[in-house]
């Protein structure tokens, strides 16, 4: 990876949007979609036992306030096998092992494929942080060893961007780059 990402920091953005106004949006937003019911507290504390790091509080209300995945931009996966699948996985805990079982480029301990955007590529939360710094999985965009990059900007944002109708379709706006220098640039 070419990012330090002990030096990364949670994200200070100024939102007018609290996480209750972004779980009410969502809620009304995913309203009549069929969507599995909530997750549990306990279906949380198991998959941060195996991340080793806490959920950040705003995924963790989403999870358990609206819906056991199939909210989100291209519905963000279930945190336990529902039967019904959001992206090629059937739930959070399988994305998650399948990036960790990769040895040529396995994610940094914490970071969490959240959402399966299709043609490999993948939204990624950073555990670590509380306010869930976004990354991205875009193997597309140059090459894999560059495949992972920042979005700059928190859960919060991500979601509000989503509720706003201003989630691009093409690669994020807000990824940075990893290498510029890259000769498949």
């Amino acid at each position: 990876m070419f990012f330090d990402l002990d030096k990364l920091s949670s994200l200070v953005e100024d939102l007018d949007v609290t996480d209750d106004e972004l779980i009410l949006a969502t809620r009304a937003r995913v309203a009549g979609r069929g969507l599995p019911g909530p997750a549990s507290a306990e279906d949380v504390t198991r998959f941060e036992r195996v991340v080793g790091h806490p959920m950040p509080d705003l995924l963790k209300r989403m999870y358990i306030e609206v819906a056991n995945g199939g909210f989100g931009p291209s519905e963000v996966l279930s945190l336990t096998d529902t039967g019904k699948w959001f992206g090629d996985r059937a739930d959070i805990s399988m994305a998650y092992d399948d990036f960790a079982a990769d040895p040529d480029h396995p994610l940094p301990p914490g970071i969490v494929p959240l959402m399966n955007r299709g043609c490999a590529m993948w939204t990624l939360i950073d555990f670590r942080t509380a306010d869930g710094q976004m990354w991205d999985w875009d193997p597309n965009l140059c090459c894999l060893p560059h495949a992972f990059a920042p979005l700059e900007q928190s859960l919060a944002r991500w979601l509000t961007d989503w509720l706003d109708d201003v989630m691009p379709d093409g690669p994020y706006p807000h990824r940075e780059l990893s290498s510029r220098e890259c000769p498949h640039v």
